[in-house]
């Protein structure tokens, strides 16, 4: 098993050691062994990244290299990695608790397909040309006017990831990020810092310029330090409602962009005519994987009451054949909960369901063969009530509710909201699944990566492709006017060939804006594929 460098931070190029010495120690949840120690930043830290990050945008090297050269570091970041798969792999399964298969795929080569996926993007991106049109002018000659749509770099990204999946939603939001010329400060979850560490050791060896890729480590407070500092220009979290809600108020004084991936309380919906086995399957599997510490999983399951019981039967069956324990054990198939504080959340919520009137159908409990490690059995409960907190709440643990219904469908779903959003209903002819949200069928087996959207409390959710595509993540979209026509006078030629836009517009190109036509198509002899090219920061 590979462990990061223990007791440092990454700044500005270079490992640190807290000012203060604070470290805290990393454990395997299954067996509450010590992997390692990490350090906490405290505020010498704070503000030594934040200086290294904005100097790095503002005056050093990584939003001036082309395109090309930026993927091509990260892409050795990447290969990097891949040359070291097998131990840290093993170190993200001990950090989070993941069985194997899930390590393998969703917590390692899942991150590394959709970095590599968004480099191949980056290498597509182009000026979008705006259509030309004629205008009439009032001398009465007439002009061409058009434009291009040019994405530039947002300056200082702040990503700060969960401990459920740290590996690939560190990757996922640092790449996108880096490849388009910003800069990163990634704050992870203080229970899985390795998981993050490991990009920075990635980064050192590929030769990320100073400043471009930092890592550091603490508690909320830390947290809003960054939120709150004026030199961070845009923060995306995935993490719970409440702390994004937290973070958009700190973000808000300062105007801050915010990428929120927040949570949900999705639903599996069974109709009469639905595939039982498949549904209970898909039940299984959504709320065992990963202990379903996802925010992504289906939690509430809406079942016809005429094949209720069978499903109920069925699924309960599947539940009590999990195996549970320690992810080192190839057989097991679920591992623990990251923690004793996420148990006792799922453990008050099955209180509360009790107290509700819900049947205990199976689990409910701490498995009594397990002296350490945080275990929960695979929890089902029966004739729960919507309205419930059982059926509300996000419990980010393996428990599962049955909700009822009798009309017809589309009727019955108009009551099925949450806090995390109404409901979106799609019809699945395959197995008579429908999910909330507009979240695929095929839950989790999605072999690219593609944009995800559900229902939420506040804000929507982005993912995968988006992230280089809309202009609320980290790009920005500039117009940039230009214009032929004859003595037109919106450009105004020089003995030397440049072009000036009149007042109120300042120069923005240094030759010619426009080629002569080429195929009938406009061409720009200027190179704007380079979102922060020197020739647009005029405009």
């Amino acid at each position: 098993m590979h462990v990061p460098p223990q007791d440092k931070l990454y700044i500005g190029g270079e490992w640190v050691a807290p000012a203060g010495g604070a470290t805290e120690a990393v454990i395997n949840p299954a067996t509450e062994a010590v992997i390692g120690h990490a350090a906490l930043a405290g505020p010498a830290e704070i503000e030594a990244v934040l200086a290294s990050a904005r100097d790095a945008f503002d005056r050093g090297p990584w939003p001036r290299m082309t395109m090309v050269q930026r993927a091509a570091l990260i892409g050795a970041m990447c290969d990097w990695i891949d040359t070291r798969a097998d131990p840290l792999r093993n170190l993200i399964a001990a950090e989070t608790g993941s069985i194997q298969p899930f390590a393998r795929s969703m917590q390692f080569a899942t991150g590394l397909q959709h970095a590599r996926h968004y480099l191949e993007l980056a290498l597509r991106q182009a000026p979008q040309p705006l259509p030309l049109e004629p205008v009439a002018l009032p001398g009465g000659t007439t002009m061409v006017g058009g434009g291009l749509m040019v994405r530039e770099p947002v300056g200082v990204c702040l990503a700060i990831t969960p401990f459920n999946v740290p590996f690939t939603l560190n990757l996922g939001k640092a790449v996108p990020a880096l490849v388009m010329g910003n800069t990163v400060i990634l704050k992870p979850s203080p229970l899985t810092p390795f998981s993050a560490l490991i990009l920075a050791e990635a980064a050192d060896a590929a030769g990320l310029p100073s400043g471009v890729f930092n890592v550091v480590n603490g508690d909320l407070a830390v947290g809003e330090t960054l939120t709150t500092d004026p030199r961070v220009d845009l923060v995306t979290f995935t993490g719970s409602d409440r702390v994004g809600a937290a973070i958009q108020a700190q973000a808000a004084p300062t105007l801050k962009r915010c990428i929120m991936e927040l949570g949900g309380k999705s639903a599996l919906i069974l109709r009469t005519d639905g595939d039982l086995d498949a549904a209970a399957r898909a039940a299984l599997g959504s709320l065992t994987i990963h202990a379903r510490q996802a925010c992504a999983a289906l939690t509430r399951l809406v079942v016809h009451n005429s094949i209720r019981p069978q499903f109920v039967a069925r699924l309960a069956e599947l539940f009590r054949a999990v195996k549970i324990g320690d992810p080192a054990d190839p057989a097991t198939r679920m591992g623990p909960l990251i923690r004793a504080a996420a148990r006792d959340r799922v453990e008050k919520l099955v209180g509360s369901a009790l107290a509700d009137g819900a049947k205990l159908v199976t689990g409910g409990r701490i498995p009594a063969e397990f002296d350490r490690g945080f275990f929960y059995e695979p929890t089902l409960f029966d004739d729960v009530d919507n309205c419930w907190r059982v059926a509300q709440e996000e419990a980010f643990g393996p428990l599962g509710v049955v909700i009822g219904f009798d009309s017809d469908i589309e009727e019955s779903l108009t009551t099925l909201v949450s806090q995390f959003g109404d409901v979106n209903v799609e019809v699945a002819d395959l197995v008579g699944l429908e999910l909330l949200g507009l979240f695929p069928v095929r839950f989790g087996q999605t072999a690219d990566p593609v944009p995800l959207q559900a229902a939420m409390q506040r804000g929507p959710r982005q993912m995968w492709d988006d992230v280089l595509q809309h202009d609320v993540d980290i790009v920005q979209w500039k117009s940039c006017l230009y214009a032929q026509g004859n003595n037109s006078g919106f450009f105004h030629g020089r003995e030397d060939g440049a072009a000036t836009l009149p007042w109120p517009h300042r120069q923005v190109f240094d030759r010619p804006p426009l080629a002569p036509l080429q195929d009938g198509l406009l061409v720009d002899p200027v190179s704007l594929r380079e979102p922060r090219d020197r020739s647009l920061r005029s405009l």
